[in-house]
């Protein structure tokens, strides 16, 4: 027992610990002193204690100097030093050579610091443990850190170490008798930077290898009492034991399973005395040596700090170098000659165009992409026609002709049909294309900017890199007083739903049209810029439109320079013109049931056109006829509403021999020349315009102008926080440390947790808000996708979801009385922090990947509901079948449930209850594994788990916004 070892000179006889004897090293000494090793007197069985020795029964008393259970610490210099001369006589100590010639007297080191073997006797007083054992319990421990130094290590039967190495004995006494016996080797000790006159350190923590425990069969706690028999707990007692002393007399005796029982700190030991007979020379020369190393160096970093710096470090250095590669892109962009430029001179022809669009059927694939297809409907049917630079065309036709389709073709937008035939734009070659300017139906405008900041950041984002900023305010301002704007230039743009009203609607149709010039285009194309206006508004855009078609776009050139300004193409859908509008357009298109019936010059054209279909007879017999003073566009329409059957007008004719406005000579001769050159320039369609540095640091300036303006989001968003951090505080306020409390207190974290999930489906509406925006701009080659991404991080999700989520979690903490210092509080709100992203990332990729902000909504709710359920508050995960149990691995609330329960009891948290009054002081890691089966060491497992979800997410959204999030009609 105790671990003696067969003694090498008598085979029958072992060599045992300080203060044990006897043929197995089962009785411990009673009286005499540590010195008289194995001549020393020995407690005796007794039969009331079932045969084992027992301390308190045999009466021992100890020596005057000496203390401790068993009577083996010493506690003054003199009793070191009598009990030394009285078993060694006058012979010296016998220490190493190193040591000869120094002083040699022995004194009695009564610190926690050991300088070579000592002993320490401590009372253990757990309530938890006196329930069950209600008389005394007492913790022996002899820590051996050099035995060559020790004045017992020529005692006759004693063994300080095995293999003469830094080991520790121990041995627990219940009673006086003892129940269990412990060894671990090798040892290290760390003892305090303080150091005090007498060269002795007020604490020291010692970290030992390879523990091995042995119960005392049938002792008391050993099975003497079968309910509570703690051989197999005692038998497993392995791996890393740690026993750390303090200034106060106080020691804990820490490895995993009992910090597991008894808290973070381990098992407490109190009332603790030490004691070490040593030579005054160790300590001068050990002393000295210990100052020395402190001297020359602090603590060491550990490896996992190491590593934590060096991932920091290497974000950090990533993303200094992605700016400065930004930045170097950048200035190389600006400083990129620039030879001016200017729009216009470009023709469009389009020949035997049919569109096709295939019938939809309800699927739930369409829930995220478009519907599955059955059948085919024809949208256009070999529509042909053409239109020159300087010209302005009305393209009409009754509902569901084709118009809008034919214009969104010309414009290159993206469809979901097939189409055939050809669209050039003279004097292009076929397969090259000149800057299409497309302003949509209906007017999608950044409601918080002014009119003068939507087209400077168009501006910006359409126009060359190394075009000066000067030049791009100059070209805004020429815009600004094109489109008749000035009076509202510095004007919000406001909804145009009519929530927040800021500008008419005219006005908005004009700022349209307005975000397309600054892009100088070749060819605008504008569905319907009347839709929804009254007369006089539509008569002043289309006098806006006839204008720029007749004197050309804004150019961009460097002051001084001279060009020639050509005409531009402009071609717009209308539905339902007044006469004095039709008369301003110069050509007209007719549409029908996807058949173009006539194309050419505007005016009466057309209606002599089909008066002479109509005298020829045949097919055209059955067209209406005119009436003098009626409106030419009223009849066309009637005439493609009830005739549609009448033949479409070949590419080319000219119905009366009449032409519309075309470009000069002049620009004929040199047309060519200059758009070639063009198409050589900065300008070329699609590509980004700016870098991404630019590209990004636009997008920050305008999101800053909408948070700034619209403070009620911000602002609501906190103070929301704040009202539920209180609510949710004071529900849990001050949460005790009882069994009840914990359980309080886990709900409290379950309850943040939950609330965070719930709350940040709010990022739904917000990009159900601002998609169409972001869809036209896309379209438009504003931005890269990745560039508004990361805008939307910084100004969206910092502030209307972190902020807020900290305000909440921060009032909360520290009313629910959760663990109150700054370490566990600051990971507690990393963790927070990470969740809060993970379902930000979350909703944003759902909100990007469902069409249907409905559909979106509930998924987003009912995975919420799953997380609950996963998370282990509401189910054990033990409990779960494993047919489900796997879903526990894809569920993020878990982990972040389990990390901030692991960081709150790894606080040290003590649950101090009574049960049947019975009363309970142990560690709430116990009851947090038996309760809800989290992993005590799984935090930064956690943290890990929570990064990978947040890249996976990250990557996922990126490709989606990439791939699918795109204007598709």
């Amino acid at each position: 027992m105790n671990y003696g070892e067969t003694s090498l000179s008598n085979a029958s006889s072992c060599i045992c610990p300080p203060g044990f004897g006897g043929a197995t090293c089962a009785q411990p000494g009673c009286g005499g002193t540590i010195f008289d090793g194995s001549s020393r007197s020995l407690a005796q069985p007794s039969a009331s204690s079932s045969g084992f020795a027992n301390l308190t029964t045999s009466d021992c008393t100890c020596e005057s100097g000496w203390g401790g259970v068993g009577c083996n610490v010493c506690t003054t210099s003199s009793a070191c030093q009598v009990a030394d001369v009285a078993v060694n006589g006058n012979a010296t100590l016998g220490l190493d050579g190193g040591l000869v010639g120094l002083n040699d007297t022995l004194v009695c080191n009564t610190a926690p610091t050991v300088w070579a073997a000592g002993e320490l006797s401590c009372q253990v007083n757990n309530p938890t443990l006196e329930a069950l054992y209600p008389l005394g319990s007492t913790l022996n421990i002899l820590r051996t850190l050099n035995s060559s130094l020790s004045p017992l290590h020529n005692t006759s039967g004693t063994l300080l170490s095995p293999s003469t190495s830094s080991s520790i004995y121990a041995q627990l006494m219940y009673a006086g008798v003892e129940q269990f016996f412990c060894t671990a080797s090798p040892c290290t000790q760390t003892p305090s930077n303080s150091i005090i006159s007498s060269g002795d350190t007020t604490s020291s923590t010692w970290t030992c290898q390879n523990l091995s425990c042995s119960c005392i069969q049938n002792a008391t706690f050993c099975g003497g009492v079968p309910v509570s028999n703690l051989t197999s707990t005692i038998d497993g007692l392995t791996g890393t034991l740690t026993v750390a002393c303090d200034s106060t007399d106080t020691c804990y005796f820490q490895q995993d399973i009992i910090n597991s029982v008894f808290g973070s700190q381990g098992l407490s030991m109190e009332g603790c005395v030490f004691g070490e007979c040593v030579s005054q020379a160790v300590i001068d020369t050990t002393n000295a040596t210990s100052s020395a190393a402190a001297a020359s160096g602090g603590t060491e970093l550990t490896g996992g700090v190491i590593a934590g710096l060096a991932v920091v470090v290497v974000i950090i250095a990533f993303g200094l170098a992605v700016v400065a590669w930004g930045w170097y892109i950048q200035r190389a962009a600006r400083k990129l000659p620039f030879n001016g430029g200017q729009s216009g001179g470009v023709s469009v022809r389009w020949s035997d165009i049919s569109y096709i669009v295939q019938s939809p059927k309800n699927s739930p694939s369409s829930l995220i992409a478009k519907s599955t297809i059955r059948g085919e409907k024809t949208i256009l049917d070999s529509v042909s026609g053409s239109i020159e630079s300087g010209q302005l065309m009305a393209i009409l036709g009754p509902s569901g002709a084709g118009k809008t389709t034919l214009v969104e073709l010309i414009a290159g937008k993206t469809k979901s049909g097939q189409y055939t035939g050809s669209i050039t734009f003279p004097p292009y070659a076929p397969g090259h294309h000149p800057r299409v300017a497309f302003v949509p139906q209906s007017d999608i405008l950044p409601s918080m900017l002014t009119v003068r900041e939507a087209l400077t950041f168009a501006a910006c984002l359409r126009l060359p890199e190394a075009l000066p900023a000067s030049s791009k305010v100059a070209l805004v301002s020429t815009v600004i007083s094109k489109l008749g704007l000035d009076g509202i230039a510095e004007t919000r743009i406001g909804s145009t739903d009519g929530t927040s009203r800021g500008i008419s609607g005219g006005e908005a149709r004009r700022i349209s049209i307005g975000l397309e010039l600054v892009s100088c285009p070749d060819v605008l194309v504008c569905d319907e810029p009347t839709s929804g206006l009254d007369s006089v508004s539509a008569f002043r855009v289309v006098n806006v439109l006839k204008e720029l078609a007749r004197e050309g776009g804004v150019s961009i050139s460097h002051p001084g320079s001279h060009g020639h300004r050509k005409g531009v193409a402009v071609i717009c859908s209308v539905h339902q013109p007044s006469s004095r509008l039709y008369h301003t357009f110069d050509s007209v298109h007719l549409l029908s049931n996807g058949r173009a019936l006539y194309s050419g010059p505007g005016g009466l054209a057309p209606a002599r056109y089909f008066m002479r279909m109509r005298e020829e007879g045949g097919a055209g017999a059955d067209v209406l006829p005119y009436e003098e003073g009626y409106n030419v566009a009223d009849h066309l329409l009637d005439i493609a509403s009830e005739s549609p059957g009448i033949p479409g007008m070949p590419l080319g004719n000219n119905a009366v021999g009449e032409v519309g406005p075309s470009v000069s000579s002049e620009e004929r001769v040199h047309g060519g020349k200059d758009v070639e050159a063009l198409s050589t320039q900065n300008l070329a369609p699609g590509m980004y315009m700016a870098t991404f540095l630019t590209q990004l640091q636009v997008l920050c300036g305008r999101e800053w102008k909408v948070l700034r303006r619209d403070k009620t989001l911000f602002f609501t968003h906190v103070c929301v926080a704040c009202v539920l951090g209180v609510f949710c505080g004071g529900l849990y306020y001050q949460t005790g440390s009882t069994i009840a409390g914990f359980q309080a207190r886990v709900g409290c974290l379950f309850f943040m947790g939950s609330l965070i999930a719930f709350s940040s489906l709010s990022t739904l509406y917000n990009i159900v808000e601002i998609r169409p925006l972001f869809l036209r701009e896309r379209f438009n080659w504003y931005y890269s996708p990745t560039a508004w991404l990361l805008s939307r991080l910084i100004f969206d999700v910092i502030p209307l979801r972190i902020i807020p989520t900290i305000a909440v979690c921060t009032i909360t903490y520290w009313m629910a009385g959760l663990a109150h210092d700054a370490v566990h509080f600051f990971k507690f709100i990393f963790v927070i922090v990470l969740y809060t992203l993970v379902m930000t990332l979350f909703n944003f990729l759902l909100g990007t990947l469902f069409r249907n902000g409905g559909i979106a909504i509930l998924i987003s709710a009912l995975f919420a509901l799953y997380q609950m359920t996963y998370a282990g508050f509401f189910v054990h995960l033990a409990s779960i079948p494993p047919v489900l149990l796997w879903l526990q691995w894809l569920c993020p609330l878990k982990y972040t449930l389990e990390a901030i329960s692991v960081n709150e009891v790894g606080s040290g948290l003590m649950i101090s209850d009574t049960l049947q009054g019975v009363p309970v002081n142990v560690s709430a890691t116990l009851i947090m594994q038996l309760l809800f089966g989290f992993g005590l060491n799984n935090y930064y497992r956690d943290i890990l788990v929570l990064f990978a979800f947040i890249a996976g997410l990250g990557v996922a959204v990126i490709a989606v916004v990439w791939l699918k999030v795109q204007e598709r009609r």
